[in-house]
Order: structure tokens, then sequence, then C-alpha cells
């Protein structure tokens, strides 16, 4: 066990976003500035999303999670399909950053992982640290050089935990933490929707492989599965 709190793992965050934003920038800049009307061309993207997170699926011993939330920023490269751009299919790489307030409790005790339901908890959360590998097949009214067009791209994000903390804190104000419990699964899935106009778009995770493998409460499998929506902000 070791103490964890919030503010370090919100420095790590920000700074790995930072140099996501840093390195990806000039490629992105870089990419229609001798285009013309008619040219062939590709919207490689840097994307910034916030989401409301929420865990779906939850076994029935356990309430609604509370407030939760979700960043995640990377880069995109496009893949056109089409002369006229407007289908394409593209693939990135990313940082994503998740917060659950929630009421499961996790515990990790000689390397197994238990997990129950206490009432008593005055708070309960989680963090998980994530590389990302977004898929997509990309609709769009784009041209080589109209920057704001409407879009729809949906497809499959994976993602890969290197970091995950649990921490409880007891009626007592006793915190407790946990890091890297062995029941998480490391690898996860889901299917991904993003819908919009310019800048500001409509962004859906819906999490297709469980957080937890092997995982039971009370006989009960746990099959407790992501389930994020908000804004996603694509950048030229």
């Amino acid at each position: 066990m070791k103490l964890c709190t919030f503010p370090i793992h919100f420095k790590i965050m920000n700074k790995l976003v930072i140099a996501f934003l840093l390195f990806c920038t000039p490629i992105v800049f870089a990419q229609k500035d001798s285009l013309n009307l008619g040219d062939r061309y590709a919207d490689d993207q840097i994307y910034l999303a916030v989401t409301y997170n929420q865990m779906n699926q939850q076994p029935s011993t356990i309430t609604r999670s509370g407030f939760s939330y979700g960043l995640s920023s990377g880069f995109l490269k496009d893949i056109i399909l089409n002369k006229k751009g407007t289908f394409s299919f593209a693939l990135g790489l990313g940082y994503g950053f998740d917060f659950y307030n929630h009421k499961l409790k996790v515990e990790e005790l000689n390397n197994i992982t238990l997990f129950s339901n206490d009432n008593t908890l005055t708070s309960n959360t989680y963090f998980s640290h994530n590389l990302e590998i977004p898929f997509e097949i990309r609709w769009r009214t784009s041209t080589a050089n109209k920057y704001k067009f409407w879009r729809i791209y949906t497809g499959v994000k994976f993602l890969y935990n290197f970091s995950n903390s649990f921490e409880n804190i007891a009626s007592n104000q006793v915190k407790t933490t946990y890091s890297e419990v062995s029941a998480y699964n490391k690898l996860q899935y889901g299917l991904t929707l993003s819908a919009g106009y310019a800048t500001f778009n409509f962004h859906v995770f819906y999490g297709v492989s469980p957080i937890y493998k092997d995982a039971k409460i009370n006989n009960e499998v746990i099959d407790s599965k992501a389930l994020k929506f908000g804004l996603i902000f694509y950048f030229l």
C-alpha cells in the first residue's frame, strides 16, 4: 500500500497532455499550407476530449457512481478513401486520464483483489492513466481549404492501462490507497462516436471489455464497463 493524492495525478496528466500538444502541433499546422481547392488532402488532427464518466453494468448491490470525468488528448493520422476527401479512416495515438467516484470498494491483499460494498466510506475513488489507440472511419463535408465542416466519425478505441490507483477514506478519515491492482484489466477497448460541426463535437465512448477480470462480489460476476460522453475538439 502507498498513499496517493489527486494533485499528483493531475500534475502527471497535465505534463503528458502538454507533451502531446507540443509534439503534434507543428505537424498538423504544416499539412495545408499550400493546398488549393480540389487538391488531394488529409485531415491529420490533434484531438482533445472532455467527458462525463459512468460505470455501466455494475453489480446489483452497487449504487450509481458519483461525479466522474475523463480527459484525453492525442494525434490522429488521416488516410483518405476517395478523391474528394469526404471519406477516410484514421489511426491515432494518445493519452487518457480517468477519475471515477464510485461505490465499489477495491482492495489488494497479497496480490489478490477483494471487492465489497462499504457504505461507511466517506470517499471511494480511483484514477487511471491509459495509452490510447483510436481507429476511426470518417465522413465529413470538408474540402482542401474548408476548415469548418460537418463530421461523423465512428470506430474503436483501444486502451492500455499503465497506471491505476484506488483510494478510499473511512469514516474516521483514515485514507488507504492500492496501486496496480491485479484484477484490473490492463487492455480494454470500446466503441466511439463523434459528431458535430467545426471544432465542437459530441463524443461517446461505450466500453465493450470489462474493467476487471475474473472479479466477483457475493458470487456475482463484476462486469463493470466504462461509459463516457462529452465533447471532443479537433484542431487542424
